[in-house]
């Protein structure tokens, strides 16, 4: 028996939790992929699916060869892809799971450099809010702020991310600006609908934290929408650094209360393994590359 082939089908059959999705993936009949994998588990004495007419579990012996042998298959796909022409020229395609916040602050140039420097691979970008299974949904790839629960994915941490404090230039004319972080109580501001307490404010230097009760009649939980009617005068806003960047070069936004901030974030790339294919591991590496100077703090 080749034990890697029949491993690797297995492999897709756990993934997908389909005969059929597996055997179109695969490239062989889906009779063809049943015989092998009933031929599999012949071989290593243990049932390893449970098969209904509606859905394919794993049984435990199933979920225990599943771990051992993903992580052979995927290292034996990978030498043989490093032995190839795929490492400087990648094929195939790129799935991706981030937030839209996380898109809006570092993929948009990222996604035009890597298709044309990479053109034979096809990038899907998921920007769903919720968490994602990565083996069960097939993401090579997801990008996230902020810390995330333990899932066993491996995590590359790629910087940290400053939530900070903005506002208008104009409204700061006409309602001053604040010296200390007490002075906030006195200032309009939006709340964002994410945080749990939006009317308590932990504002801190690095060295000491104040706790700001903050009034707003406003509640909003996207910061682009906040970083829009910050421009337009609305009061003051917590954004992402990055996201604040252009509008303060540009004298539409002002930091307030230098020196301040409410909250550091880790900026993280989650994989199912250490061992990335190079259309996964190039596209880490630009995104690195040019996310890197934003995310270095001070």
């Amino acid at each position: 028996m080749d034990y890697l082939r029949e491993m690797a089908l297995f492999v897709e059959v756990a993934r997908t939790r389909s005969f059929r999705r597996a055997a179109a993936a695969a490239g062989v009949p889906t009779s063809t992929l049943s015989r092998r994998i009933a031929d599999l588990e012949s071989g290593v004495g243990a049932r390893l699916l449970n098969r209904t007419t509606r859905v394919v579990e794993l049984t435990e012996a199933g979920e225990i060869y599943y771990a051992r042998c993903r992580d052979i298959v995927e290292a034996a796909r990978i030498a043989h892809e490093q032995l190839g022409e795929m490492v400087d020229h990648p094929k195939g395609l790129l799935r991706i799971s981030a937030t839209a916040e996380f898109a809006r602050l570092f993929l948009g140039r990222l996604v035009r450099d890597y298709g044309c420097r990479y053109p034979d691979v096809t990038l899907e970008l998921d920007l769903s809010p919720g968490r994602v299974d990565l083996v069960a949904q097939g993401y090579d790839l997801a990008l996230r702020i902020g810390e995330q629960p333990d899932s066993g994915l491996i995590v590359r941490r790629l910087g940290v991310i400053r939530t900070a404090l903005f506002a208008a230039p104009a409204y700061l004319d006409h309602a001053g600006r604040p010296s200390e972080p007490e002075a906030l109580s006195a200032h309009r501001v939006v709340r964002n609908l994410n945080v749990a307490r939006s009317d308590i404010w932990p504002i801190t230097d690095g060295v000491r934290t104040v706790e700001v009760e903050v009034r707003g009649r406003l509640l909003v939980n996207n910061f682009g929408f906040m970083r829009q009617i910050a421009v337009l005068g609305e009061g003051v806003v917590m954004l992402h650094e990055p996201m604040a960047a252009g509008d303060v070069r540009a004298g539409t936004l002002e930091r307030v209360l230098p020196g301040w901030w409410l909250r550091e974030a880790p900026v993280q790339a989650l994989t199912t393994t250490r061992l990335l294919p190079a259309k996964t591991r190039l596209f880490l590496d630009m995104l690195t590359e040019q996310a890197g100077p934003s995310l270095s703090l001070p």
